[in-house]
């Protein structure tokens, strides 16, 4: 067994992993970008090493100082977590070459599974249905117009092949959508996953997202824990999960059927650790369609997690360190239903918009059946750097109704002053007939209109801080201990009574002049067009003088791993557009100011 382990990641899954670890009796290593550095999983580990600055290519994806840190801090294992690193198959032939366990499956696999291109083929040799479609990558729009002419036909989903959570997949209902889908599907590739390779399947118009869990040890013991359901989906990415799947969704025949074909495709690879086989189940026919599968622990574990008894994180390490299942498939019985909400900063009364910021007081809910995985706390920061994660809240009971109950009671107790989260919008999904009769509430969630009922009834306050609060300064020291030398460098506030240190903030008690945000007409009324968020601007779509129509694309702006696109709030000619690729914005900045055509 491990006696230390890395973990690389940071939020709610570093606190995870780190458990586990506890409880495993194995030290814990945290890392952390400069803008992590009072977080939460850095104080629970049992050591912390700064990766570097604030971006994740600046930090939690920089392989070269990892293995560094992995090397100073004596870790013998890793575990990634999900995102960042979780599925890259270089990263993971590299600790193997440093003899380092990576705790998940061999390189090979992630390899095999990482390319969704390669993974379909594997699998369709495998006798595993995939979505019809292309196996190999598609090169230009032009081939993709004649391979959906002669075999597919519209609409049409186009994918990056290394893509994964949302990122790189657009769908064209029609021809004259395709050039926009293939750009923007291989530009997410290349910028999420460094692949702009793409592929193309049939797209399904309303499928259900069905999803089987899988546990694999090094022994050749593969078995799977049911199924979860998380169609709940807003651009393709979960917020609602549950398991297992409503009754009459899936029953006990298809749950082995879908479940064989989560272990067929585990063994495929010779898989080990924790994963997912994703599957698309039409709701008109009834077929079951394998669509990726996820080798890192998935988000949503949770719900397996409370319906089974098994802890997945925990079977994950044991695996890896070569341990045999503790459990058989004639062992895996579940029991009840669990429902997970997924408690993001983002603001679903305006197509869910990032909304990063501070937190003010923070209460978690409790009670019989409630789970929260958090990676924030009373004070914290959801940062635009990353995702808008705030927490997981997971709930139980004896059945699905009185799970939503569960839910729904567990959703009014939480308090998180100062933060738009998705509470609101999940208080009021959970209590609608689409919900109650097991629907994927996709129009619901393309429903813009019913989107805005679900802003919270009081306005969100943003916790305003003093900046002169938090004021942080960089310091060196020499420092001598036991007679021998070392550079350290301290990061705290200035230091009292006037000490001057180089390089750092002036400490003669005067204080720094605040910095202005610009406003930009943030109330969004008349003819100026606000940043609904805090972002950076990625494209500007149209050009002062233009005449446009309400809803039309005025830019993209990215934010929290995601792209935005702001339309136009009225008809009329752009008469201001002080924006361009590049610039950042805040929340409330002007991005255009639109006149209405004169009668």
């Amino acid at each position: 067994m491990f006696s230390k382990v890395l973990v690389a990641n940071r939020g709610e899954i570093a606190i995870r992993v780190i458990r586990a670890l506890e409880e495993l009796g194995i030290a814990s290593v945290a890392v952390y970008s400069e803008l992590d550095r009072d977080a939460l999983h850095v104080q629970r580990a049992d050591e912390a090493y700064l990766l570097g600055g604030p971006t994740a290519a600046e930090s939690y994806l920089n392989v070269e100082r990892l293995l560094e840190v992995i090397k100073e801090s004596g870790a013998e294992a890793v575990h990634p977590g999900y995102g960042f690193l979780a599925e890259n198959a270089a990263f993971a032939q590299a600790l193997e070459d440093a003899g380092v366990t990576f705790i998940g499956p061999p390189a090979s696999a992630i390899e095999s599974m990482g390319s969704k291109t390669s993974a379909r083929d594997l699998m369709k040799k495998a006798g595993v249905p995939i979505v019809p479609g292309t196996t190999e990558p598609v090169d230009t729009v032009d081939d993709a117009r004649k391979i959906i002419d002669a075999e597919i036909g519209y609409p049409v989903a186009v994918k990056a092949a290394g893509g994964g959570g949302g990122k790189g997949f657009r769908v064209a209902l029609t021809a004259d959508e395709l050039q926009d889908a293939f750009e923007g599907a291989s530009r997410e590739g290349e910028k999420f996953f460094s692949d702009p390779t793409v592929y193309l399947e049939r797209y399904l118009p309303n499928p259900r997202h069905v999803e089987v869990q899988i546990l694999a040890d090094k022994h050749g013991n593969v078995i799977h824990l049911g199924e979860r359901d998380c169609s709940i989906q807003r651009r393709h990415q979960k917020v609602i999960e549950e398991a297992p799947a409503p009754p009459w969704v899936v029953d006990e025949a298809l749950r082995e059927r879908i479940g064989k074909i989560g272990v067929d495709a585990a063994k495929a690879v010779d898989y080990v650790g924790a994963g997912t086989i994703e599957g698309l189940l039409s709701s008109d026919t009834g077929e079951y369609f394998f669509l990726e599968m996820n080798t890192r622990v998935q988000v949503e574990h949770c719900v397996t997690e409370m319906v089974t008894g098994i802890d997945i994180v925990r079977e994950g390490i044991l695996a890896a360190a070569g341990e045999p299942l503790s459990i058989k498939q004639e062992d895996v019985v579940l029991r009840g239903h669990a429902i997970e909400c997924r408690i993001n900063a983002e603001n679903a009364a305006k197509n869910f918009a990032p909304a990063p910021g501070d937190i003010g007081k923070y209460k978690e809910p409790s009670g019989p059946g409630v789970r929260v995985d958090s990676g924030v706390g009373e004070n914290g920061t959801v940062s635009p750097m990353y995702d808008p994660m705030v927490s997981k809240l997971i709930t139980w009971d004896v059945d699905r109704e009185k799970a939503t109950a569960r839910m729904i009671r567990a959703l009014g107790e939480y308090e998180i002053e100062g933060l738009t989260t998705l509470i609101p919008f999940h208080e009021t999904l959970l209590k609608t007939e689409d919900w109650a009769k097991g629907s994927t509430c996709h129009d619901l969630l393309e429903d813009k209109e019913w989107l805005k009922s679900t802003a919270p009834e009081v306005p969100v306050v943003p916790v305003e801080k003093d900046e002169d609060e938090d004021e942080k300064i960089t310091q060196d020291y020499l420092v001598e201990v036991g007679g021998r030398r070392f550079d350290v460098k301290v990061v705290g506030p200035p230091p009292a009574g006037g000490i001057a240190v180089a390089g750092a903030a002036p400490a003669n008690g005067a204080k720094k002049p605040k910095r202005e945000r610009k406003s930009g007409g943030a109330g969004g009324g008349g003819d100026t067009l606000p940043s609904p968020l805090q972002g950076t601007v990625f494209k500007v779509n149209v050009e002062k003088g233009a005449t446009v129509e309400e809803g039309a694309i005025i830019a993209i702006i990215e934010a929290m791993k995601m792209e935005n696109e702001i339309t136009a709030h009225k008809a009329g000619v752009i008469e201001e557009l002080p924006i361009e690729p590049g610039q950042s914005v805040s929340a409330g900045d002007t991005l255009a100011v639109i006149k209405s055509p004169e009668a």
